[in-house]
């Protein structure tokens, strides 16, 4: 009966076992071993490595390149908040309006770039950001009147050119995040607020965004992630820094450093240096937007 008795006891851990092992092997051991390769000596070789300990975190600190491709990264992450964040919004608030016709072909255009490789897209905004037969020079800026902006070639436009990609890129799908939180508030608040005499700005502001609350810090919190992990994009566009390094990203820089360098216990402490200001950026995100309050 004991012996029963371990088995009912066992066999459920031994069904999840296969999870866990792959969890360990495929996820475990890679950050464990990544963390231990940030502090040795960047030779190849394994049995070659030489323990340095965090002297390749205190390189960083001296790194201006390292200080300009994290500038760049947050510049890009700026703008996917203060740009690519309330243009979703405000596509949300004209796709629940309830008379607007056609939603659902609304919400399968906007959702079908999230679908497409960064890859495909990133070579797609070569042919429209080229300066002599972009679409956008060609139908948007030379009718104006305009010299054609050279979006590719010029540092000064080269992080509006990565914005114009991440606003076509992720507008839609963080529209379909704000239009689905939009749904879940009940109208009878809407209509208690328009007996109290409440006007449309009064009602967005003192309903919509409060209830959204949940869904912007979702939506934030991603796009953040999002652009500090930011690589194949620039990488495509600009062949990775672009000119004078106005592209370079720090995912860039890390990549650098692996595969053209090979200094990979300093790429190793890049990546860990991200994951520590993802984590800070996180959790003050989680304190502006009242996360750990309990109302």
């Amino acid at each position: 009966m004991s012996w029963q008795k371990f088995q009912r006891a066992l066999a459920p851990y031994l069904f999840i076992a296969p999870f866990f092992m792959g969890y360990a092997v495929f996820w475990g051991y890679p950050v464990v071993n990544g963390f231990w390769t940030s502090l040795h000596s960047e030779q190849f070789d394994p049995g070659g490595r030489q323990w340095i300990g965090f002297d390749n975190y205190r390189d960083l600190v001296s790194d201006d390149r390292f200080h300009h491709a994290l500038v760049n990264t947050t510049q890009y992450a700026l703008g996917s908040i203060f740009v690519i964040v309330p243009t979703a919004l405000v596509i949300a608030l004209a796709l629940n309006i309830a008379w607007l016709r056609f939603r659902g072909g609304f919400r399968m255009a906007f959702l079908l770039p999230n679908v497409v490789s960064a890859a495909v897209i990133a070579i797609m905004f070569v042919l429209v950001l080229d300066r002599n037969y972009g679409v956008i020079n060609t139908y948007l800026v030379e009718p104006l009147g305009m010299e054609p902006i050279d979006w590719l070639g010029s540092p000064s436009w080269a992080m509006p050119s990565l914005i114009l990609l991440g606003l076509w890129r992720y507008v839609g799908i963080n529209s379909l995040y704000f239009l689905v939180g939009l749904q879940n508030i009940p109208t009878e608040l809407y209509e208690a607020a328009a007996l109290d005499g409440a006007g449309r700005w009064r009602m967005f502001r003192d309903i919509t965004l409060p209830l959204l609350r949940p869904v912007m810090l979702f939506v934030v919190t991603v796009a953040i992630i999002g652009s500090y992990r930011l690589f194949a994009e620039p990488h495509i566009l600009f062949g990775g820094t672009g000119p004078n390094d106005s592209a370079l990203t720090v995912m860039t820089y890390l990549y650098i450093m692996a595969f053209q360098s090979v200094r990979f216990g300093y790429a190793a402490a890049i990546g860990y240096t991200l994951v520590v200001i993802i984590a800070i950026l996180s959790i003050l995100q989680l304190r502006v937007f009242g996360a750990f309050r309990e109302d």
